[in-house]
This record gives C-alpha cells, sequence and structure tokens, in this order.
C-alpha cells in the first residue's frame, strides 16, 4: 500500500492498493474482528472459542445486532420472534416453486430472498426487525428448494424447534438427532461473521447508499457464491472424494501443485496461522466422521500445509475453516451443494448486524480508483475508421 497525493486543486490523502484493497481500512466496526497474526476471532469482544462451546445461534445473533449477549427475557422474545417468522409470503412460494429443478441453491436462495424483500415491501432504513424476518426465512427458502427439487413438498416450520434444529427437520421431515443440531448450531455461531470479508463489505456498500436490507443481502449472497468466498466447501468436499484413499494423498497432492493446481481449503488472505474456527471444527469432524474419512482429511491436511510451507514458506499458509466444514456439514446430513447456502444461513445475521452499524453513522462508500488507460485520443467518424 502507498500514498499518493490527488490530482492538483486538492489537499487531500489517498492511499493506493491495486491488489485488492489490501490493508486498506474501510470501516470502523464493533460487530467483529479477526486478528490474523494470531489467530483469533471476535464477535463484540468475545472470543470465537468461548461462543462456540457454549452460545446458541440465536444468542450471537442477539450479540451481534445488539452488541451484548441476551438476558433469559431477551433471548425468550428473539426466540418467538425468529419462529414466528419462518413462514413465506406466497408470491415467494410461488417464485420457489417455478425455479428449475437444477438451478444452483444459491441462485434459487438470491432469488428467493429477492422475493421476499418485494412482496414483504422491505424498504426504508433497514431495521432489527427487518433483520430477524431475514434470517428466520433463510433456512425455509433453502429447505424448501433442496425438497422442490427431489419432486418432494414443502415441509412447515415448527415452532418448538430451534434455529438450526429447524432446518435440518425442514430438509427432512424427520426431527434431527441431538447431535447433528450441536453439530450445525455450533457451525453456524463459528460462521456468522468474520470481519470486513467481500461478500459484509457488499452489503456495507450497498447500505451506504441508503438501499434496503433486503438488496443488500441480496447482494451478499451474490458476493458468497464465488469460490473464493462461500464456494469452497463444496470444493473441498470434491478435492476428498477424488483423492479418495490415504495412500494416494501424497501423489494426490504433490501432482496438483506440480502442474500448479490450488488445494481447496488452505490459506487465508488474513490469517497468517490456523484459522480458529478450523480448530474446532477439526475436533467436530473428527467426532463426527468416520475414522477412515476422518484418516483421510487429516492426512490430507497434515501433507499439504507439509507441502505448501515447503514451497511457498513466505505465504504461510494453514488449514482455512473450509476445509473442515465439508466434513461437519456432511456428516449432518447435507449434500455438497447445499454447503454455501448453509454458510449463508449462518452469515446473514452478520450481514445485517454490519447494515444496522453502516446506516445508524451512514457515509456513502466511494473509493477512488486508478486510471491506467490511454489519454489524448482523437475521436474518428465512423465512416472513417
Amino acid at each position: 500500500m502507498t500514498s499518493a497525493t490527488k490530482p492538483e486543486g486538492s489537499a487531500k490523502q489517498f492511499y493506493e492498493s491495486l491488489n485488492g484493497l489490501d490493508d486498506v481500512v474501510v470501516a470502523a466496526t464493533k460487530v467483529s474482528h479477526v486478528f490474523g497474526e494470531e489467530g483469533r476471532l471476535i464477535y463484540s469482544g468475545y472470543e470465537i472459542n468461548q461462543l462456540a462451546s457454549q452460545a446458541t445461534y440465536e444468542e450471537v445473533c442477539h450479540l451481534l445486532w445488539k452488541g451484548h449477549l441476551p438476558n433469559a427475557a431477551e433471548l425468550d422474545a428473539l426466540n418467538r420472534a425468529l419462529r414466528s417468522q419462518r413462514t413465506l409470503p406466497a408470491a415467494a412460494v410461488a417464485v420457489l416453486r417455478a425455479l428449475p429443478s437444477d438451478t444452483n441453491p444459491m441462485d434459487a436462495l438470491r432469488t428467493v430472498a429477492s422475493a421476499v424483500g418485494a412482496a414483504e415491501r422491505i424498504a426504508g432504513k433497514p431495521t432489527f426487525e427487518q433483520a430477524v424476518r431475514l434470517v428466520a426465512c433463510f433456512p425455509t427458502i433453502v429447505a424448501g428448494f433442496s425438497r422442490l427439487r427431489q419432486g418432494q413438498d414443502l415441509i412447515a416450520p415448527d415452532p418448538e424447534l430451534g434455529h438450526a434444529a429447524n432446518y435440518l427437520f425442514m430438509l427432512t421431515g424427520q426431527r434431527p438427532p441431538e447431535n447433528h443440531v450441536k453439530s450445525l448450531d455450533t457451525y453456524l455461531v463459528l460462521l456468522a461473521d468474520h470481519g470486513m470479508n467481500a461478500s459484509t463489505f457488499t452489503a456495507r456498500v450497498i447500505a451506504s447508499t441508503e438501499s434496503d436490507l433486503a438488496s443488500c443481502i441480496v447482494g451478499a449472497i451474490g458476493a458468497l457464491k464465488g469460490p473464493l468466498h462461500g464456494g469452497a466447501p463444496e470444493l473441498v468436499s470434491g478435492m476428498l472424494k477424488e483423492i479418495g484413499t490415504v495412500d494416494n494423498i501424497k501423489p494426490w497432492i504433490d501432482n496438483t501443485l506440480n502442474s500448479h493446481g490450488k488445494l481447496m481449503g488452505f490459506g487465508h488472505r488474513i490469517y497468517r496461522t490456523t484459522d480458529p474456527r478450523a480448530e474446532i471444527l477439526r475436533d467436530m469432524a473428527k467426532q463426527a466422521s468416520t475414522p477412515e474419512f476422518f484418516a483421510l482429511a487429516k492426512g490430507t491436511e497434515d501433507y499439504a500445509i507439509e507441502e505448501l510451507n515447503k514451497r511457498k514458506p513466505e505465504r504461510r499458509l494453514y488449514t482455512n475453516v473450509e476445509f473442515y466444514s465439508a466434513t461437519v456439514l456432511s456428516s449432518v446430513g447435507l449434500s455438497p451443494d447445499l454447503f454455501p447456502t448453509t454458510f449463508a444461513i449462518s452469515r446473514v445475521a452478520g450481514w445485517s448486524a454490519h447494515v444496522l452499524e453502516q446506516v445508524a453513522n451512514n457515509r456513502l462508500i466511494r473509493p477512488q480508483s486508478k486510471y491506467a488507460g490511454e489519454q489524448g485520443k482523437l475521436f474518428i467518424p465512423i465512416n472513417a475508421r
């Protein structure tokens, strides 16, 4: 990052970063922060390790939105609000039913979330109540699409179940086992927010234009869809399936790196040590998967880190959250193409929290760019070109 002076006539300074805004601070936030050198993640002052082991997703939603963990009365009120707002409006259900069965699940979520915003006239300055509504209905959208594409009908939300349990119930029609609920709830806590990532930045940019909350969230879904962001766990699952056996780990990784291929689930733009969420998910994966599959995943992790740091020592590459997310989500019965949408079911809490923070003290986000094109060209009429 370098600093340079704006064109003559302005005394302001600006910072120039031509590589993905590295090290450029775009907002002050109290929602969450990643301490990359230390391998720490905090939500509103709480270390992620504390929250993952003790808090429910609903408690974390309250923390991100309100800045403090709820007391019993506040949690009860939030639970009642979330459970009462899971049903989709008729217009959104019609859109959901109209989608082709081979639609990408992230496209389905983006489209139906937009339909919810339109049908319910989500407009004006974003509010806490609107955030609750969108968090509540995301699992209904994803589970509904999953069932419809399999030729099955929709399952109504169960108001007796918590957020994670109800999502699994709407996918299958069966009350999920407690270990699956706990695994998914912990996953939702771990992925609920993560500093100024690409999708969160997208949501805040849209919010800064004074657009509505549904538009902010739909834009964030579009950013999350990319394989460099929320699409990675699905690719990790495919990679482990292709490796197949412990004996094939070394030759597969060597061949991939020698041919300049990419290993999914390793490296992070911010962390320069192990992602703390990956460490938690590794322990969960060990408990949830078969010994054979965990041996494949752990062996792949160990050899990949060894080789990556041998070949690229300056990069300091370690396992990121996507690597073991794939194993944990598979263990609760989710198909790989639902991994990105399940990520969104978690992250919508963080997106909405950042939007609420942005609009509370708003200024239009309008960065500079560096012009790298030609100048001085003369216009040539069409008949002379």
